[in-house]
């Protein structure tokens, strides 16, 4: 992230608090032995006939790209593990709604980004679905289509 104002800062703390979301979602992927993989995304959103906030943001954060939805909303995406977490870190003393989202988003992607998810213990596995979910549970709107029990399964967390 750019070295940009914390009025900058503020600003985009304030939008993505108002117009944006937090997620760290997990893809299935049988190609993978753990049978998944976790991706941490900042997402924030605009009508397309005023998108060019978000185009501005990307600059400020120098990553991310924006497109445009079917539905005339424009979303500019962030994903990476250590990209995420230092653009949440210097927001975070702005951000007042989702502030449990960020803490959580936060503490899993510190995790993530050291190894490789084969690389985890099924302790270490548990926390980082237990962050994920608490992300999930906090957002407003959710449409993730595995249940905890069902990802606990497929990772083989369960007896």
């Amino acid at each position: 992230m750019g070295s940009r104002s914390k009025t900058d800062e503020a600003y985009i703390a304030g939008f993505l608090d108002g117009d944006g979301s937090l997620m760290l979602q997990i893809k299935k992927r049988p190609d993978t032995k753990r049978g998944v993989r976790f991706m941490a995304t900042i997402c924030l959103y605009q009508d397309t006939r005023h998108e060019k906030p978000l185009h501005w943001m990307r600059d400020i954060f120098g990553i991310g790209y924006v497109s445009r939805r079917s539905d005339g909303i424009s979303e500019l995406r962030i994903n990476g593990f250590t990209q995420v977490k230092n653009i949440l870190l210097r927001l975070r003393p702005f951000i007042r709604f989702k502030d449990k989202q960020t803490r959580a988003l936060i503490k899993a992607c510190q995790l993530l980004e050291k190894k490789s998810i084969v690389a985890f213990s099924n302790k270490q596995l548990k926390v980082i679905i237990d962050l994920a979910f608490a992300i999930k549970d906090a957002n407003y709107r959710s449409r993730g289509s595995l249940t905890k029990k069902e990802l606990c399964q497929r990772l083989g967390l369960t007896p």
